[in-house]
């Protein structure tokens, strides 16, 4: 398994890591994602191990919480072998304190690490921007649960350019602990990420880890034209995240991945995961899988990588014309130069 450097910090991670919100099933949402208990969560955390995949991603929210029992239940006998990446912000019960404050991060940590059945939190993020809260109090918070032992590195997710570089600023003036990576959507489907959150990543040494690298299963090589939508998938049961497909494009994508997926001996799955990882900023994929086929397939994305030409033309049938100011920035690209790719 190939690991690479988080960030900013010392701290290196695999390149794939195992999403847990399909663990509980707790409710109709998240029931979509999956159902999986602790025997069968038992049975995936083993094959990760064998894989080498130490890393494993969970949120408070997930199942209300049920998600992290079961991977804390999971992990019992082996929590210093692996990574344990979590997450907090958004509304869990009817507590009107919810967000990013020093109130709900400070209670949101302890419940984790008491669900969890752990001393500290590898990874902890802020699972989504908190615009009510001074980002100084968020920060400041952070800060103290690392000082305290209970969190080791903090992160975002879906943040906006502007959310993440004005924590990083805060950081660095305060001397606080800053966040060395974003968990983000991103995948063939969806590249609005390499507008302006990539360069902001680059820029200030966040890396990217990649939340929905498959587009919620439409890049599993189940959606084709003229074939019915699978209705056993997540974006058939309504646990899916994101606009509207535009399923035109999605096929112009698929055709691509098919000619490339027949070059190399892969499946178009495992495709989309690998053009991924050969991306900037990309330390990380989250992959999620609802049985154990499934994450055996998902875990033949690395090991291997596509040819220049491969990548292009994947590229080439991705492309997503930006909206403003993007555009206008590549209409010079002397001045605004785009990431390099290859």
């Amino acid at each position: 398994m190939e690991y690479r450097q988080l960030g900013g910090s010392g701290l290196k991670v695999p390149v794939l890591s195992f999403g847990t919100a399909t663990f509980g099933g707790a409710n109709n949402f998240f029931k979509a994602w999956g159902d999986t208990q602790l025997d069968e969560a038992k049975k995936l955390v083993r094959l990760c191990m064998d894989a080498g995949v130490n890393f494993f991603d969970t949120a408070d929210v997930y199942s209300g919480g049920v998600s992290e029992e079961i991977l804390g239940k999971a992990l019992e006998g082996i929590r210093n072998e692996v990574l344990i990446s979590t997450k907090a912000t958004f509304k869990m019960g009817d507590d009107p304190n919810y967000g990013s404050s020093r109130f709900h991060l400070i209670r949101s940590a302890e419940n984790s690490l008491r669900r969890l059945n752990t001393d500290h939190i590898d990874i902890y993020h802020m699972h989504g921007f908190d615009g009510n809260t001074p980002v100084e109090e968020t920060l400041h918070a952070l800060d103290d649960l690392i000082t305290s032992g209970k969190v080791r590195y903090i992160a975002c997710s879906n943040f906006s350019g502007w959310h993440l570089m004005k924590s990083m600023s805060v950081s660095e003036r305060y001397g606080w602990s800053k966040y060395i990576a974003h968990q983000a959507y991103y995948s063939l489907l969806d590249r609005e990420f390499e507008w302006e959150l990539m360069p902001a990543g680059i820029d200030q040494k966040v890396s990217t880890i990649v939340w929905s690298p498959l587009s919620s299963g439409r890049l599993s090589g189940k959606f084709r034209r003229g074939v019915p939508v699978p209705a056993d998938n997540r974006l058939a049961q309504g646990g899916s995240h994101g606009p509207a497909t535009d399923f035109e494009r999605l096929y112009t994508i698929v055709d691509a991945l098919d000619e490339v997926a027949e070059e190399v001996g892969k499946s178009v799955a495992q495709v989309s995961l690998n053009w991924l990882l050969q991306r900037p900023t990309v330390a990380n994929l989250v992959i999620g899988a609802r049985n154990e086929e499934q994450l055996k397939q998902n875990l033949e994305a690395v090991g291997w990588n596509l040819t220049t030409d491969q990548v292009k033309k994947l590229d080439a049938a991705s492309e997503m014309a930006p909206i403003y100011p993007y555009w206008h920035q590549r209409q010079d690209r002397d001045l605004n130069p785009l990431p390099k790719f290859y």
